[in-house]
């Protein structure tokens, strides 16, 4: 098959995960129902049952789709480009900060709206939606590892424990932000968490900023 002309079926579970990311994040994950994803992704419930067996399981396919999609994001980010790994840390923060624009749906974290939800009443999904933060978290390990060893941290710091911090600042500015109706206290949250890491590993580079 010619990878670049899917197959009808494969196209209608890319659009049903494409829409998920979407709808979910507008609706939450309880009030979005599946007559509502066919009919945004344009496919018919019978092409939903043929590639997913019920809706949760779409929600755990769309936490990997969500991976895979916000993953290559990242990965082609500027702020990998530094040769200093400080500056690549808070070139990360800086690039989430720009991406906090449009409406609330548009910038929040699919994985963490639906573990909000289903963190009691769909353990599946709650476990995927882990895997879906801690991995994102795990890809700045290796910046902050450096990081200590180039400037040196505070007892009680480890680069595991520090990737996962940012990712429950973030996802509690996500929080804020949709309980205020107002995107700016997430920029502000961001900007807080920048100056607690500049301030965790002092060099002349991230006091300056």
């Amino acid at each position: 098959m010619n990878a670049t002309h899917p197959s009808r079926s494969e196209s209608a579970r890319g659009k049903l995960l494409d829409v998920a990311l979407r709808v979910i994040r507008e609706k939450g994950y309880h009030a979005t129902s599946v007559d509502e994803l066919c009919a945004a992704a344009g496919v018919t419930k019978g092409a939903f049952f043929h590639h997913f067996k019920s809706k949760e399981e779409l929600a755990i396919a769309a936490a990997d789709h969500w991976s895979a999609i916000t993953g290559d994001l990242f990965a082609h980010a500027p702020y990998h480009m530094p040769a200093d790994p400080l500056d690549r840390v808070l070139g990360y923060l800086d690039f989430r900060a720009a991406l906090i624009s449009g409406t609330l749906a548009e910038f929040t974290c699919l994985a963490g709206t639906m573990t909000q939800e289903t963190f009691l009443t769909n353990p599946s999904i709650r476990d995927a939606c882990f895997a879906s933060i801690s991995g994102h978290a795990q890809t700045l390990e290796a910046d902050i590892e450096e990081v200590i060893a180039q400037y040196g941290v505070k007892d009680g710091v480890t680069a595991p424990s520090l990737a996962l911090h940012t990712q429950a600042v973030l996802q509690g500015a996500f929080i804020l932000a949709k309980a205020k109706d107002d995107p700016a206290i997430a920029v502000d949250s961001v900007t807080h968490l920048r100056r607690y890491i500049a301030g965790l590993f002092p060099s002349p580079t991230s006091l300056e900023k």
